[in-house]
C-alpha cells in the first residue's frame, strides 16, 4: 500500500489488538543496484523465518500456524521490489494481511504478538506529512501538493491563477519619466491581493506546511499584500518554476524541507525544556510508561531507533534480554511500539527524532497535561 493511504483511521485499525499471532515483519530495501539485487533472498529468508517460528511456537493454535503462513505467502506476492523504497513493512494475522513499502529505513525484525508493530509506520506518516508549494510569478500561480520527495500541479481554491489582461503601456511610461515596473504597478498588486485570498481559503480548508517558490521581487510583492496569519514552512527565491517539471521543483524545495524537518526537532526540544521548567514533563522509560497509562501525556518524543524488550512487573518495566520466558510477568517485544500506540489511542501527539537527541533523558520524554 501507499503511504498516502496510511490515514489516522487505517493506523486507529491496524493498532487494535488480534488474534494471536499477529506477525510483524520488518525489512530495510534498497531503491538501486546493487543493494537491491539481495532484497528478493533476504525477504525469502525472513519470510521462511518466521514460519520456522510459527512451527515451533507452542502458544500458537494449530489453526492459525496454517492461516498465518498462507497469509505470509499471499503478501510475500504482493511485494513490488523493483519499485521498492527505503523499508518494507508485511503485517500478518489469522484471516488478514497487508504489506507497506515506505520512504524510510525500517530495522530488520520478526516479531510476534497479539498487535502488529505499527511506529514505524507512525514515524514514516509524520516524516512525509503532506504539504503545500505556491508558485508563484508576477502574473502567474501554480498549487502544488507534495508528499515525501514528490509534487504534483492540483486545481484547488482558485487555483493555477493567473492576469488575463495584462497590458503594459511602456511608451507611456517613458514619455511621463517613469521606467516600466510590473513590481510597483496596481493590477500586480491586485494578482497578488488574490493570491493572498486564495491562499487563505486554501490553508483554511485544507491546512499543510506550505512553501512558497519565486523571484524575491515577486515574493515581496505577495508580502506586501499579504493578511494571512497562516506561517510558512519555507520559501525558494528561484523563478521558471510555476510549470515544474514536478522533479525539479521537489528538488529545489528540498533543502528548505530539510531546514523545516530541522527546526520542528528543535521545536520539540524547546518544548520539552519549557515543560520541565513548569514540571510538567517526564523522560525515562518507567515514567513515561506510566504517565501514558493514566493518560496525563500530551506530547510524546521518541528517539527513531529507540526499542527495548521489557518484563512488566507489578509497578515497573524490567529491561530483559529477547527471548527471555514470562516467569508469570508478560514479556513485551518492544514496549516502546506499545507506548507510542497507548499514547496515540489516549489523544497524545507522538513525534519521532533522530537517535541521539534525546540520550539526556533516557531515549523517551513526554510533556504532560496535569
Amino acid at each position: 500500500m501507499k503511504l498516502t493511504d496510511l490515514t489516522s483511521a487505517t493506523l486507529a485499525d491496524l493498532r487494535k489488538v488480534r488474534p494471536f499471532p499477529a506477525v510483524s515483519l520488518l525489512m530495510p530495501t534498497h531503491r538501486t543496484e546493487p543493494d537491491n539485487t539481495q532484497d528478493p533472498i533476504r525477504l525469502r529468508n525472513m519470510v521462511t523465518e518466521a514460519k520456522r517460528r510459527l512451527e515451533s511456537d507452542p502458544d500458537v493454535p494449530r489453526d492459525a500456524r496454517f492461516d498465518v503462513a498462507a497469509q505470509l505467502d499471499q503478501a510475500l506476492g504482493e511485494v513490488d521490489l523493483v519499485h521498492s523504497l527505503d523499508g518494507l513493512v508485511i503485517l500478518a494475522s489469522p484471516g488478514e494481511h497487508e504489506v507497506w513499502s515506505l520512504p524510510r529505513e525500517v530495522p530488520e525484525r520478526v516479531v510476534f504478538s497479539d498487535t502488529y508493530l505499527t511506529r514505524n509506520l507512525v514515524a514514516a506518516r509524520a516524516q512525509n506529512e503532506p504539504y503545500w508549494v505556491l508558485a508563484l510569478a508576477i502574473d502567474h500561480a501554480t498549487l502544488w501538493g507534495g508528499t515525501n520527495d514528490r509534487v504534483e500541479q492540483v486545481s484547488l481554491e482558485g487555483f493555477p491563477h493567473k492576469i488575463d489582461d495584462l497590458d503594459w503601456d511602456v511608451e507611456h511610461q517613458e514619455r511621463v519619466g517613469n521606467f516600466p515596473s510590473v513590481y510597483t504597478d496596481e493590477r500586480t498588486h491586485q494578482f497578488m491581493r488574490e493570491i493572498d485570498t486564495k491562499l487563505n481559503a486554501l490553508l483554511g480548508r485544507h491546512p499543510r506546511p506550505f512553501y512558497l517558490v519565486g523571484l524575491p521581487p515577486v515574493l515581496a510583492v505577495l508580502d506586501e499584500v499579504r493578511t494571512n496569519h497562516h506561517t510558512e514552512a519555507g520559501r525558494v527565491p528561484k523563478g521558471g518554476l510555476t510549470q515544474g517539471p514536478p522533479h525539479t521543483l521537489a528538488a529545489e524545495i528540498e533543502p528548505a524541507r530539510e531546514a523545516y524537518r530541522t527546526k520542528q526537532i528543535g521545536d520539540l526540544a524547546q518544548r520539552i525544556d519549557a515543560a520541565t521548567g513548569r514540571r510538567a514533563m517526564t523522560s525515562g522509560l518507567d515514567e513515561v510508561w506510566r504517565a501514558v497509562l493514566e493518560g496525563r501525556v500530551d506530547t510524546l518524543v521518541i528517539e527513531d531507533g529507540y526499542r527495548e524488550t521489557v518484563q512488566v512487573t507489578e509497578n515497573h518495566l524490567l529491561p530483559v534480554p529477547d527471548g527471555t520466558p514470562s516467569n508469570g510477568f508478560p514479556v513485551v517485544d518492544d514496549i516502546v511500539d506499545d507506548i507510542a500506540e497507548r499514547a496515540l489511542d489516549r489523544g497524545a501527539q507522538v513525534y519521532f527524532v533522530p537517535d541521539g537527541e534525546l540520550a539526556e533523558r533516557g531515549h523517551i520524554a513526554a510533556t504532560l497535561r496535569f
